[in-house]
């Protein structure tokens, strides 16, 4: 199967993180963030990430991946119940962490941007979405602030580095790709079970985290 994705995209780092946790071969195929032709063509739309099937059809979405490739041999790993203050701590970090992670990606080092077409078209519709990226680059002491307030209150609710509650559920699917964009934010510290789940999250999903493009 291949699966085309945006390296910095946390949807695309969700349906990835299946098929580490699974075992399961996939190719990835980084598409350029200019590329609307090659998406358009496959699903009718420009969005990431992509599935294809051993059949060769496609599939969007990247829930109905996840839940696509956990079900697949009838042994699904996402078994464990969903917490809600988990859900709430997103939706409330959700308000600004774009603020710090979008400017940063646009920076960044990652394929899809190979080319200056793919930054620019990146920017221009992220900075459309956000405001513009010096402002919030400026601000970045302020935000990393409120981070580190909002961080302890996720430290209390993982239970173990082998799944946030204590066994692997969608809320592993949605918190790590959040955690792994962090990771490109210099001068964040967190907590040690937060550090400590992620590290061993990346390395059960084999999701490099983005140490080397910290900014």
């Amino acid at each position: 199967m291949k699966l085309f994705i945006y390296d910095h995209c946390p949807f695309c780092v969700k349906a990835r993180m299946i098929f580490g946790l699974q075992g399961k071969p996939v190719r990835l195929v980084t598409l350029l963030n200019d590329d609307e032709i090659t998406p358009t063509t496959m699903i009718g739309k420009k969005m990431a990430p992509i599935l294809q099937k051993d059949d060769g059809s496609y599939l969007p979405e990247s829930m109905d991946i996840v839940h696509y490739i956990d079900r697949l041999d009838g042994k699904p790993l996402l078994t464990g119940p969903s917490n809600p203050v988990l859900s709430q701590w997103l939706a409330q970090t959700a308000e600004y962490t774009s603020q710090l992670l979008l400017p940063r990606f646009a920076q960044a080092d990652f394929e899809e941007f190979a080319t200056d077409n793919a930054r620019q078209y990146f920017i221009n519709k992220k900075q459309a979405a956000i405001g513009d990226f010096s402002r919030h680059l400026a601000n970045s002491a302020d935000l990393i602030a409120r981070l580190e307030q909002d961080l302890p209150a996720l430290a209390a609710l993982i239970v173990s580095p082998e799944a946030v509650n204590g066994t692997l559920s969608e809320d592993d699917i949605h918190l790590f790709p959040l955690l792994r964009s962090l990771s490109i934010v210099a001068g964040v510290t967190l907590p040690e079970p937060v550090e400590a789940y992620r590290n061993r999250m990346a390395e059960r999903s084999d999701i490099p985290l983005l140490l080397d493009m910290e900014q």
